[in-house]
């Protein structure tokens, strides 16, 4: 008999995640596999807005847009990471409607609010973090770094500059020197792709990416579960400024995402000096309470050396000398 759990771990963040409601008493309780799917929640407006007119060039500076999108001013590079900006994620049916999981809170800025972006990095093919109508929206001039065996997915989209980089390849773009860094994870969209974590090595990747410039190094973990792959930045003697890592949906999906302290513990491997938190607290993907990650990493960094770069949607970080 299949239970309701490997059910949905059969299914997957990939194609659905579940999505589980708000209890009378504010907490999160598991609800029917209809209800993940169809709920209608009143969906929150992001408590800060950033203002990246503000912004200059002369650093770095970066902004929790939601989820894994944050966007970022690299020394007058502007990099936005998995944007998702759709209300929905989901598979679409036939124009009609998105079935998949509502979000809990708002863009911190619309598309049309971004400044002129240069370069949009994508760490792997799941509906949470690559949305057909979110980078519909984009210019199609901007450059694009996508994981490797995943840029068949926008072919005919119309970009002009796609660029797949398997794990340890390099590309230099718009002055930003980028390296795709191995994770673990998963990378099909469908369950009846390819995979790399299946050991087809001709399947889809995912990526984390080292970006360099000026002498300055952020990581973008893109998603994944604990792993020591970070350990090779320290080895390198590459200082790590920022690292953006996933802290959500771990339970129960704690084979393919982080928690909170094996975030902190990854941070640490790279002798990150701060870690700029995602994937939580804007898609309900799994059945932790929506504020659990955020509170558990706190406690977490307590105890060691990374700072935290910010604590919601909208907050800005600066690189400060």
């Amino acid at each position: 008999m299949t239970t309701r759990r490997r059910f949905l771990a059969k299914v997957g963040v990939g194609i659905l995640a579940p999505k589980v409601l708000l209890a009378q008493q504010g907490e999160r309780r598991r609800r029917s596999v209809l209800d993940m799917l169809f709920a209608n929640d009143v969906t929150e407006p992001a408590p800060v807005r950033p203002d990246p007119k503000q912004w200059d060039n002369s650093t770095i500076t970066a902004a929790w847009i939601g989820h894994a999108t944050v966007l970022i001013n690299f020394f007058g590079t502007k990099i936005i990471t998995d944007p998702v900006f759709s209300q929905k994620i989901g598979i679409n049916l036939l124009g009609l409607a998105t079935l998949g999981p509502q979000r809990l809170v708002e863009p911190a800025l619309r598309i049309d609010e971004l400044p002129p972006v240069d370069l949009i990095l994508l760490s792997h093919a799941h509906m949470d973090h690559l949305d057909f109508p979110s980078l519909r929206k984009f210019n199609k001039n901007i450059s694009v770094v996508m994981a490797k065996n995943t840029s068949d997915l926008l072919f005919g989209r119309g970009w002009k500059d796609v660029r797949e980089l398997d794990w340890g390849e390099t590309v230099t773009l718009k002055g930003v020197t980028i390296e795709a860094l191995k994770v673990r994870h998963f990378g099909w969209r469908f369950p009846w792709e390819k995979d790399r974590s299946r050991g087809e090595w001709n399947g889809r990747s995912f990526n984390a990416y080292l970006l360099s410039k000026n002498g300055k190094h952020i990581v973008f973990g893109g998603d994944t579960a604990y792993q020591e792959f970070f350990t090779s930045l320290a080895d390198r003697n590459i200082p790590i400024d920022l690292a953006i890592l996933p802290i959500g949906a771990y339970d129960p999906w704690i084979h393919v995402h982080a928690n909170p302290e094996q975030a902190v513990a990854m941070a640490n491997h790279m002798k990150a000096k701060a870690i700029l938190p995602i994937h939580w607290n804007t898609f309900t993907l799994s059945f932790e309470p929506q504020r659990e990650p955020i509170e558990r990493l706190k406690r977490a960094l307590a105890q060691h050396s990374p700072t935290l770069a910010l604590d919601d949607v909208g907050q800005t970080w600066r690189l400060t000398s």
